[in-house]
């Protein structure tokens, strides 16, 4: 009798541990979105969510937290409930770079966050306004050494991507352009627009379209391979800079201690989704590369990309002001 007890505790147990993966998900998914409504990450993340929502018949809400260059949303997915209910939509910005720069965050990127997948690459892309006399990094780079100080780049902030990218070309190449700061894509672009600064790295949504009416040169994309997007512009690499590599990406994050079943559910999903060429094709519109991933192989990419941001960081003395 004692045995039959314990084998029927012992097949509850299993069959509870179990039903988490089983049953979920039963009810909407908050997907945290730590920017606003209507750009690069907010596109991408609802393209992804609606056909979650679609193989899956729960819907999941966008929950767009912006503010502080990503650390308020993260921080809100970061103590959220880890039931598989609220997700964090993780960028670059919150989880490498801003943890490589400012100690004193009110989360733990590796210790408060379960990793699910990679989902996008997103290669910046060098542009200058159409009257700097360049039209390569080369010439670029050569016209700043003979000019040390006299060029400005924009950035829409301290440590944000683009800011860290030119830190990055900075100290490959030895140039000297100083940095203007500001607060967003928008007024950003509108100043290199008008030639108030002259260099800029961003992503592509923003500025293919201004590169392909000659409003703006495109000089080379950081990323490793050239993109499909603009496939006549090389590499940083390629032009010149060997070992550049400047690439925004974002990825799905649950709390930590999320239930294991749960994360391999999400991944499992998440890596099918992307693999579509739907999907591929959706995201190639917007300038950005499906990506998906093991949650470990997410894990090592995030230690790669945070070694690289620690060094730049250091080589430029960049602090949070």
């Amino acid at each position: 009798m004692r045995c039959a007890t314990t084998c029927l505790l012992t097949a509850m147990l299993i069959m509870a541990s179990a039903a988490p993966a089983q049953t979920y998900p039963i009810r909407p998914i908050r997907w945290v979105v730590t920017y606003p409504p209507g750009g690069p990450t907010d596109v991408v993340a609802r393209a992804i969510g609606a056909k979650l929502t679609e193989a899956w018949g729960q819907q999941i809400v966008i929950d767009n937290r912006a503010g502080a260059g990503g650390v308020i949303g993260t921080d809100i997915a970061a103590k959220a409930v880890p039931d598989g209910y609220t997700l964090l939509f993780g960028t670059s910005a919150g989880l490498t770079i801003n943890p490589a720069l400012n100690s004193k965050l009110p989360y733990d990127a590796v210790k408060d966050f379960a990793p699910v997948s990679l989902l996008v690459l997103n290669p910046q892309i060098l542009v200058v306004h159409p009257a700097v006399p360049v039209n390569s990094v080369k010439e670029l780079v050569a016209l700043a050494k003979a000019r040390p100080g006299q060029l400005n780049y924009a950035s829409v902030g301290i440590g944000s991507p683009n800011h860290m990218g030119m830190e990055l070309l900075k100290a490959l190449t030895g140039i000297d352009i100083v940095h203007v700061p500001y607060k967003g894509t928008g007024p950003a672009i509108t100043d290199l627009l008008g030639g108030q600064v002259q260099v800029m790295f961003n992503s592509m949504p923003s500025v293919i379209p201004l590169v392909a009416s000659g409003k703006l040169k495109g000089l080379a994309v950081g990323s490793v391979q050239r993109s499909p997007a603009v496939p006549d512009i090389p590499t940083v690499a390629e032009a010149g800079v060997p070992g550049f590599e400047n690439v925004t990406w974002y990825g799905m994050f649950a709390p930590a201690k999320t239930p294991h079943d749960i994360i391999v559910k999400l991944n499992k999903q998440v890596v099918q989704i992307l693999a579509s060429p739907e999907m591929a094709q959706r995201l190639a519109s917007q300038g950005a590369e499906p990506r998906s991933s093991t949650p470990e192989e997410l894990t090592k990419f995030m230690r790669v990309e945070s070694e690289r941001w620690k060094k730049v960081i250091k080589t430029a003395g960049i602090k949070v002001e």
